[in-house]
């Protein structure tokens, strides 16, 4: 999608670049998603 931000481990899509580097390093830490960051997603694209 145009306009948003992924991580590129989860595939998550985010409006603000901020909550795709917190889920990024999240799951680059965690090797899993936080419902806390991803709450805030708009969408999860295949990776």
């Amino acid at each position: 999608m145009v306009g948003l931000f992924k991580c590129r481990i989860c595939g998550f899509a985010y409006k603000e670049k901020s909550w795709a580097e917190k889920c990024k390093n999240y799951c680059r830490t965690h090797n899993a998603c936080s419902l806390e960051i991803t709450k805030h997603a708009v969408t999860r694209e295949p990776h």
